[in-house]
This record gives C-alpha cells, structure tokens and sequence, in this order.
C-alpha cells in the first residue's frame, strides 16, 4: 500500500514520478526511469507502489543520488534491490545511459549537485537548481530556479541544452517542444523576474 497522499507524476512507457505527501509544499519528487529495460531509480523518497511501479519498467540497474542533501531512501533502496548507489556521479558508470553535468559545486553555499542527461531520451533531471514547485517559479513562470540560486547564481550550465522532456527533484516536469527555450529564460531572466518571484511568493504564503 502506498503513502497517503501520494501523488504519481511524469508517468511515461520508460518513466514514472512520484510526489511525496510531505512536506507538501517543498513537493518532493523522485523518478524511475528506464532504457533499454534497465531502469535507474534517481533521489528516490520510498514508497512501496511507487517502487513498483517502477520496477515495472525492467530491472533495477541503480540507484543515484544527485544532490548532497538528498540522501532521501537512496541508500535503503539500493540495498533492497541489490544494485549499486552512484552518489554526485561525475563520470558515467559502466553501462549507464547517462552523461552527468555539474550544476553547482560551491563550498559556500554547500551545495554540491549533478544533473543527468539521457541522451537516448533527449531527457534532462534536474534535482534542485530547476523546479517547478510554486516557491521556485515567478509569476508567468512554469520552472524556476531554486530561490538561493536565482538570488546568487542561476545555473548557466544547463542553458546549452535542448531536451525534449525535463524531470524536476521538487514538482512535476513537463514534455514537448521548446523546453530548452524555457529553461534558458529561466535562467537568463532569473534575477530580472527577482521582483516578480517575491511577489507570487508572498501571496502563496500568505494563503
């Protein structure tokens, strides 16, 4: 039985996401996603249906946390399904459909993060310097830069890419044309749309 609340998200033929139930507002979100009938659980939140759910997609191949503080259920999951943790990959592992991206690594902030880009899917994953959970987004926005990063350092890296489906650690993602158009406003515009952002904050707050 799954957690109540649960919240199934980015459901694809090689891809499922699910929303954590708590804390509601930081939607934390994780994703299994597959190719060539391996499938590759990334900052997962334990869940038993969701777990499953994503084992429907073909056998677990690993598990990767993509964020320092998202150590989530990475760990346990990994060793329930008998397969390897990649922590903050920075090389491909054997066999992984994956390149991983350095978007922050700053000891002042203490923020070390990868993203992944599948380039078989033309898919991205993002854990938390992209996301589309109300804090994160400005008005007339669908994704935003995490708060810190839009106020210090958007994340400029992720600018030169194109990808035809995005997956986001906080919030639902979203698949279509002219993504990259999107995540390069985003990441152009984010301290042009500061005024805009502490707005729509302050009255999502204020509900």
């Amino acid at each position: 039985m799954s957690s109540p609340g649960v919240r199934f998200v980015d459901c694809t033929p090689w891809s499922v996401g699910w929303i954590a139930p708590t804390p509601r507002a930081m939607q934390r979100t994780s994703h299994a996603i597959a190719v060539d009938g391996r499938v590759w659980f990334l900052d997962p939140v334990d869940d038993p249906e969701a777990i499953a759910r994503g084992l429907e997609l073909g056998e677990p191949a690993g598990v990767v946390q993509l964020l320092d503080r998202h150590n989530r259920d990475c760990d346990s999951i990994a060793g329930r399904l008998g397969v390897p943790l990649y922590r903050l990959p920075t090389t491909t592992p054997d066999g992984a459909p994956f390149v991983p991206i350095s978007v922050v690594d700053s000891r002042l902030f203490r923020w070390h993060e990868v993203a992944l880009w599948f380039p078989a899917l033309r898919a991205l994953v993002v854990a938390e310097a992209l996301g589309t959970a109300s804090y994160f987004r400005a008005r007339g926005e669908w994704v935003g830069p995490h708060p810190l990063l839009r106020l210090a350092r958007p994340p400029r890296v992720l600018s030169s890419l194109d990808p035809d489906h995005v997956r986001f650690g906080h919030g639902a993602g979203r698949s279509g044309p002219g993504l990259g158009d999107d995540l390069r406003d985003a990441v152009r515009l984010a301290r042009r749309r500061i005024p805009s952002w502490l707005i729509r904050l302050a009255r999502t707050r204020g509900r």
